[in-house]
């Protein structure tokens, strides 16, 4: 059956505002130290419009940010404040995660990662205050206050896992108290705010600390995966195939824009998949995900930060294979994935969505004017693993096109923007030469294509194959 879909060229608009470039994801702060890291994040900033960046472990013993030495402590915030002077070099900012445990301050041994992060509570939360104040009033003092009002200071990273503490909620709201209290006696314009929770987790019973504690909460922030809700492979019962027959993360996100209320909601992790191995971030899978989850967040969050921007990446092992499953829009080599082009896509669009009618079970239409008279339409034809899905013919009318317009489109699926099946043709090398790098950046290249379009009075007709798996971003030009 056709997928049918119409819009009219001056029906009334929403807003749309570019939320997900308001911070992109990266691994371990020490990453920022690194040449090449650094390439990648100024070419996400430029070609992507990201603003600010996330990553754990700004207080890791290997940043070096506090040692001890028997019962002295040593500040230093010389690795900090160079990965700082970056980001501002190229015109993005922190969004600061203050994280992990120093070990000096360290209640315990407990570690995660490679690096050894310690994620236990400190022994000595006054302490811990004293380095917040410290780190944070030096960066007011290097960078100038209204500087670093713009920036986000986001207490840890997941509480509510054992995994990066005890789980539990008194450990961490204690946390949060001294935290909080530390950077808002420096000033009461700097953000804070938390509870950088897993899985949607804890948000009202955080707000309802903060009020009845009469502590600061600027912002929420937590984090979501679609196989947080969709269990293992091969746990398919009837509730997890209905679940995720729905747009789960758009529900999620509804629900904590609900418990939030007035305070500003971020997401400061969110991606296909949770595993950092798997093959759909590859894929053009990830591109028709990406599209339709961030369209369908519209006016939900103020920030969206996809995890992560590179495969430079270290969590577990730093892996050499250049397409590996990792988490990045990137590869290590700076080959663009399928991901990568739908964010540039979306970057691209204009701040005015315009309703589109239509409906059909695995494609999914918007529309987006720009401000020097041109419009997009975006397709994706999707559906979640397991599901059925096939290509699908698509018939788009818009209404009270201009006499002269014309019409192209930009595909990401299996046969463009795909630089991981050309490397899949090439044997999978698990090295690439020089000349194979620049092979597959241009396979990676998004291209234009003019459609041929159907006109009758003022409306417009076209129609388009729509394989699985796919995004389309049809411009037209209006004269």
């Amino acid at each position: 059956m056709t997928a049918t879909f119409s819009c009219d060229l001056n029906g009334p608009a929403t807003e749309l505002p570019h939320f997900w470039e308001h911070t992109v994801g990266s691994g371990h702060a020490t990453l920022g130290l690194r040449a090449d890291w650094q390439a990648q994040l100024k070419r996400v900033h430029d070609e992507l419009g990201m603003r600010h960046v996330r990553f754990h472990g700004i207080l890791c013993d290997d940043v070096g940010t506090l040692i001890g030495e028997g019962d002295r402590l040593f500040y230093s915030f010389f690795n900090a404040d160079l990965i700082v002077d970056f980001l501002r070099s190229i015109g993005m900012r922190p969004f600061v995660e203050l994280s992990f445990m120093p070990g000096v301050l360290a209640s315990g041994d407990k570690t995660v990662f490679h690096y050894r992060a310690n994620v236990t509570p400190p022994k000595d939360y006054a302490q811990w205050a004293v380095l917040i104040r410290k780190l944070v009033s030096h960066w007011v003092d290097r960078y100038g206050l209204d500087e670093v009002c713009e920036w986000f200071f986001e207490v840890w990273n997941e509480p509510n896992l054992t995994a990066f503490g005890t789980g539990k909620q008194s450990d961490y709201f204690e946390l949060y108290r001294y935290t909080a209290q530390a950077i808002k006696g420096i000033d009461g314009a700097l953000k804070v705010g938390g509870p950088a929770t897993a899985d949607n987790a804890w948000i009202e019973d955080f707000l309802n600390f903060c009020r009845a504690a009469n502590l600061p909460a600027d912002f929420v922030s937590t984090h979501h995966y679609p196989t947080d809700d969709f269990g293992q492979p091969g746990d398919d019962t009837e509730a997890q195939l209905a679940a995720s027959r729905r747009s789960a993360l758009r529900e999620e996100a509804r629900l904590v824009h609900k418990q939030a209320g007035d305070v500003p909601v971020y997401y400061t992790e969110w991606s296909t998949s949770s595993n950092p191995r798997d093959s759909m971030h590859d894929e053009p899978y990830a591109a028709a995900f990406i599209v339709k989850t961030v369209l369908e967040a519209n006016g939900l969050m103020r920030g969206y930060s996809y995890w992560t921007f590179s495969d430079i990446f270290e969590e577990n092992y730093f892996p050499s294979v250049p397409f590996q499953g990792g988490f990045g829009l990137l590869n290590i080599h700076g080959i663009a994935k399928p991901a990568y082009r739908a964010f540039q896509l979306l970057h691209e669009l204009g701040t005015e969505m315009v309703r589109v009618d239509g409906t059909h079970e695995t494609v999914d239409a918007w529309f987006v004017r720009r401000e020097n008279g041109g419009s997009t339409l975006m397709l994706t034809n999707f559906a979640l693993p397991r599901h059925s899905i096939m290509t699908e013919q698509v018939s788009f009318t818009l209404r009270s096109a201009p006499p002269v317009t014309s019409a192209s489109v930009q595909r990401i699926d299996a046969e463009h923007a795909n630089a991981k099946r050309r490397w899949e043709e090439m044997g999978k090398p698990d090295y690439l030469s020089p000349a194979a790098v620049d092979e597959l950046k241009e396979v990676s290249e998004l291209r234009s294509e003019q459609l041929v379009t159907c006109r009758e009075g003022d409306t417009l007709r076209l129609n388009i194959s729509a394989p699985p798996q796919s995004v389309h971003a049809i411009h037209f030009l209006h004269s």
